[in-house]
């Protein structure tokens, strides 16, 4: 039993416990190339989160992680077979619930980790913090943490090399044999002001690529994944640290 993991602690350790931060991994289901699971996203999170929570858990905070969300924004991949989609307004609907708790028992830090690149959490932030002006919420995207080009050769940014290093060193079990990688070739906007980032429209998952992968994953391996895996999570905890410690009334210098 972890004591920091929500869904394995128990009544008898809670009851009269005082939590400073919750925090909401959020991930999706949707395939992920040819070789990694529906559930890569969720994952990713889970253990991310987790071995975060204990290291700062074990440096004395107050945390709680809650269980991960495990579907995401997939509009953009409604053909995808059994890709499955919440709407942008269903995710409001849903944490919006999850946040009312939260405030009504005094937990007012939520930190939503996120998992998946089509969950856009800033819009909705904004609203909740309008309609619950106690509670600070925070989230981060896992791939903005580092510097990627440090670790991983190739770029991408679904089943690539840097989530097929993940999985081949948190479940490789559930990564299929390398003969059945798909190489991630995508397509790009003819526009070149969509590559330029500076404007951006959703992108047809099936018209993009056929693998569903955007990356080559082939120079991924578990060394690779293992090292990103552990500075991620060092510097999450460290965050994780830094937030419950912090007084909400006095955030700015």
């Amino acid at each position: 039993m972890r004591p920091y993991i929500l869904a394995e602690t128990n009544w008898n350790a809670l009851k009269d416990a005082k939590i400073e931060l919750a925090v909401l991994p959020w991930g999706a289901t949707e395939a992920h190339n040819y070789h990694l699971p529906y559930a890569t996203d969720n994952i990713q999170a889970d253990y991310f989160t987790a071995e975060a929570a204990k290291i700062s858990y074990n440096k004395g905070a107050k945390v709680i992680v809650l269980p991960t969300l495990p579907f995401g924004v997939n509009t953009g991949q409604s053909d995808i077979y059994l890709d499955i989609n919440l709407n942008p307004s269903t995710q409001l609907a849903i944490l919006t619930d999850i946040v009312e708790v939260l405030n009504r028992q005094g937990i007012y830090k939520l930190l939503i980790f996120n998992g998946h690149g089509g969950n856009n959490f800033k819009p909705i932030v904004r609203e909740l913090g309008l309609k619950f002006p106690k509670m600070f919420i925070s989230f981060c995207f896992f791939p903005q943490m580092l510097d990627k080009n440090l670790y991983f050769e190739e770029k991408g940014d679904h089943a690539d090399e840097m989530e097929t290093s993940l999985m081949l060193h948190l479940r490789p079990d559930l990564v299929l044999p390398k003969d059945k990688w798909g190489d991630g070739a995508s397509k790009k906007y003819k526009i070149k002001s969509y590559s330029e980032g500076w404007v951006w429209a959703e992108r047809k998952w099936s018209e993009i690529s056929a693998d569903t992968g955007v990356g080559n994953p082939h120079k991924a391996s578990s060394a690779k994944g293992e090292k990103f895996f552990n500075d991620i999570t060092e510097k999450l905890a460290h965050f994780m640290v830094e937030l419950c410690e912090a007084d909400l009334n006095d955030l700015y210098e």
